[in-house]
């Protein structure tokens, strides 16, 4: 009875140590395969961040290839793409409900509405100056500030804005994209484009209220000064004030010095793009300005009007000559 007890007892613990074993290798296997299944989790991992990375590089330069087919210009979404695209179809889907003028962009009838409501919300706190646009308020601020921090590579004139740069740099390069469809001129900007066809339809909506003088561009708030006697516009260096911007701006040359206007035929440089015009006349021998009771032509305008001014005997006032000669400049 001993020896079947001791036998038994003997099973229990082989028995015992089988199924310690078997745990014990079941407990390998299951760590075995939670660290392979790691392994390959965090492979995985690689393997997705990877896929993401790619997919990431894909992506911007799927951005990327967004592209005008008409010019080449590449945008980084396919919505600005359609929005630059009705530049070439001409397409103005935007109209004003209260003057029937379109736009191509809603955010462009927006600002328009506001011509007509008058709602100008955003105001400079230095000089109380309000705008339509958040964009023209900083670049108004630049005026009280002084940052200029666009500069030309050429001569090294600064500005407050890059449009104005761009068109700065047409002086440089002699480039002049836009041109008139009735006489083939060349224009270096858009709007002188739009004035110059003012003298083809015969346009001049602004009309003098003082006067009933009209003109085909907005210098009518120049021509006003001439009534109010206003010269808002003053020279830092000698205290000289004008009564526009350009003036002043012609006249700030005489003490920097600057001539960035030059002759192609002789090398002649001059301060204002006027000077040159005149000067190159000297080289064409043409003569624009025709008298219209002898038929006598002229290279200058003031030339012309000094002729006209023989046949009736007046001598000019200086108010008619002063107005006379704004209108001439630039």
């Amino acid at each position: 009875m001993a020896f079947i007890k001791e036998e038994s007892e003997d099973l229990k613990i082989e028995e015992t140590f089988t199924v310690k074993q078997e745990d014990l290798q079941e407990q390998t296997d299951l760590t075995e395969e939670s660290e392979g299944s790691k392994e390959e989790e965090h492979h995985v991992k690689i393997e997705d961040k990877t896929h993401l990375q790619t997919d990431g590089i894909l992506k911007r330069r799927d951005k990327n290839r967004f592209t005008c087919t008409q010019c080449g210009k590449s945008f980084g979404g396919n919505g600005n793409l359609k929005i630059h695209m009705i530049i070439h179809t001409g397409k103005k889907p935007f109209t004003c409900t209260q003057c029937g003028k379109s736009f191509s962009q809603s955010s462009h009838l927006n600002d328009h509405m506001m011509i007509h409501t008058g709602e100008k919300p955003f105001t400079c706190t230095q000089c109380g100056k309000s705008f339509i646009r958040l964009s023209l308020l900083n670049q108004h601020m630049m005026i009280h500030t002084g940052e200029k921090p666009f500069t030309c590579t050429q001569c090294g004139k600064s500005f407050r804005q890059s449009s104005y740069l761009n068109e700065h740099m047409m002086i440089h390069t002699g480039e002049k994209p836009f041109t008139c469809t009735q006489c083939w001129k060349s224009f270096s900007r858009s709007s002188d484009l739009n004035l110059h066809m003012r003298i083809h339809t015969g346009e001049k909506p602004f009309t003098c209220t003082q006067c009933g003088k009209s003109f085909s561009c907005s210098s009518l708030n120049k021509h006003m000064r001439i009534h109010t006697g206003e010269k808002p516009f003053t020279c830092t260096q000698c205290g000289k004030s004008f009564s526009c911007s350009s003036y002043l701006n012609q006249h700030m040359r005489i003490h920097t010095g600057e001539k960035p206007f030059t002759c192609t035929k002789c090398g002649k440089s001059f301060n204002c793009s006027s000077h040159l015009n005149r000067h190159m006349r000297n080289h064409t021998g043409e003569k624009l300005f025709t008298c219209t009771q002898c038929g006598k032509s002229f290279r200058q305008p003031s030339l012309l009007y000094l002729h006209m001014i023989s046949h009736n005997g007046e001598k000019p006032t200086a108010s008619v000559w002063d107005e006379f000669q704004q209108l001439l400049r630039p």
